[in-house]
């Protein structure tokens, strides 16, 4: 979003009561993407990405949309690789981009600032030649009377655009707000947990001690002191051997339990930051209560909690600006997301199997769960199990004796 859509969000776009913001108050700090945390740390989606957890958790979700295959297909499941769209979402967004790389970035832009935008380059006659990712600082979301969204987009060269919604191929995450925005407590927390930690065993991993000295001193004088000592003593002289002289003697100060099981902080810090961006803890590779077990299930819910809410806003999107109305009825563009089911590829085999052997599903239903195209004679509900093909036995006449 813009710096005028977000001056708008601030000051409330058609109040009755105007509000002067300068740029030294903290309400000021939103317009540049910052976001003051109770802890005092500022985030930032650059600050944000500086702690682990948040790391992991959007390279996982961009990455992993990223790689499932996308294709356009036919009302008959096959592949509709003369269409115009398909190169774009399975091969290259533009001469310089893959699919993969485009849908990385935008998924990212999208968990870091709330939004991710492509614009769709066509030919003289309407036909989608490439996508090209936009700045989302540089792209603005206008609704009208009847919530139709056009995008304004500020130029490199100054001046602004108007695109329509065909246009631009936009992914957001909910309700357009970044994960990061909803969870800056939670980031900030850790960013200051890291930072305490981080200066907690700089000086050796306790506190610092007291020097007590039998005559009272100035200012000046104790500034020399505490200088010197940190210099002899501190961060990679710790440990050293003090010589203390004109009577000073050191008086060490405990460490308290509270801060030598700091890391339950930040373990904790990691279960929240997962909880904001909808990831199972073990995904973060947060183990402290990881079995085998719940490590697979984790996987089952990473794809139907995060990674389907992705796949369909990625579909959508896809569809809404690459297949016109008109195509829609004859044409869909989808996602399979068959190895991230590998997991679950043995209970899927036995459930069909079963199925089948049961009469529940004919051959060509099992291979459109499947996204494959059906085979001729795959729509009789047999089991195959135990039909051998060989013909009929005669059905014998009764004989008058």
């Amino acid at each position: 979003m813009g710096i005028m859509s977000s001056l708008a969000r601030v000051v409330g776009r058609g109040a009755s009561e105007q509000k002067s913001i300068r740029l030294t108050d903290p309400e000021a700090l939103a317009l540049f993407g910052v976001l003051p945390a109770t802890s005092g740390a500022s985030v930032t989606a650059a600050s944000a990405l500086r702690v682990p957890a948040v790391r992991r958790a959007v390279s996982l979700i961009a990455e992993s949309v990223a790689t499932l295959p996308f294709k356009t297909y036919s009302a008959d499941k096959a592949a509709a690789k003369d269409h115009p769209s398909y190169a774009l979402v399975h091969d290259w967004a533009n001469d310089w981009t893959s699919a993969e790389d485009l849908r990385e970035l935008l998924t990212a832009d999208a968990l870091l600032t709330g939004h991710g935008f492509a614009q769709v380059i066509r030919n003289d006659a309407g036909r989608p030649l490439e996508l090209h990712r936009m700045d989302p600082g540089a792209v603005t979301v206008e609704h009208d009377g009847f919530g139709e969204p056009s995008y304004r987009v500020r130029l490199t060269g100054g001046g602004t655009v108007v695109l329509p919604f065909g246009d631009v191929l936009h992914i957001q995450s909910l309700r357009g707000v970044s994960p990061i925005t909803l969870a800056r407590e939670a980031i900030g927390l850790a960013l200051a947990a890291e930072q305490h930690l981080a200066g907690f065993f700089k000086n050796g991993g306790r506190p610092s001690g007291v020097i007590l000295h039998p005559n009272k001193l100035d200012a000046e004088a104790l500034k020399k002191l505490a200088t010197s000592w940190f210099k002899s003593h501190g961060g990679e002289q710790a440990g050293s051997t003090a010589i203390l002289d004109e009577g000073m003697t050191f008086q060490e100060i405990a460490a308290k339990l509270a801060d030598a099981e700091f890391s339950e902080v930040r373990r904790e810090q990691v279960r929240e930051i997962a909880r904001a961006f909808n990831v199972p803890p073990a995904l973060l590779y947060e183990l402290s209560r990881g079995t085998w077990s719940n490590f697979e299930q984790s996987h089952r819910d990473f794809l139907t909690g995060t990674l389907r809410p992705w796949i369909a806003r990625w579909q959508a999107a896809y569809t809404r600006v690459l297949l016109p109305p008109a195509d829609r009825a004859r044409f869909y563009i989808e996602a399979t997301p068959d190895d991230l089911l590998s997991v679950e590829f043995a209970a899927r085999a036995t459930a069909y199997s079963q199925y089948r052997a049961m009469g529940a599903m004919a051959a060509n239903e099992v291979r459109a769960g499947l996204n494959l195209p059906p085979l001729p004679g795959g729509d009789v509900l047999e089991n195959p199990f135990t039909t051998t093909g060989a013909a009929p036995a005669p059905i014998k006449e009764p004989q008058d004796d």
